[in-house]
């Protein structure tokens, strides 16, 4: 029989928050991109393609659920089993 090591809270908060961020600036900046909403400092995204970014954090966390853990969940360790 197999040991379960418990995983720490601050473990799985950050890398949900690492995620969330990595999600955002990735996929905020594709949409910007694609959708010319580019500027000097990044991207602003405003009405239908700020929808879309959102809908790509989710498409993501839903994935990475299918896939076995996030980047930052593999990369921390912060995977429940």
């Amino acid at each position: 029989m197999t040991e379960v090591k418990k995983v720490s809270t601050p473990r799985i908060v950050g890398a949900f928050l690492l995620d969330f961020i990595t999600a955002f600036v990735i996929g905020g900046y594709l949409v910007a991109k694609v959708t010319g909403n580019t500027t000097e400092g990044g991207f602003q995204l405003n009405g239908v393609p700020a929808l879309i970014s959102f809908a790509l954090i989710v498409v993501y966390f839903v994935a990475a659920r299918y896939l076995g853990g996030t980047i930052w969940q593999r990369i921390l360790k912060a995977r429940r089993k």
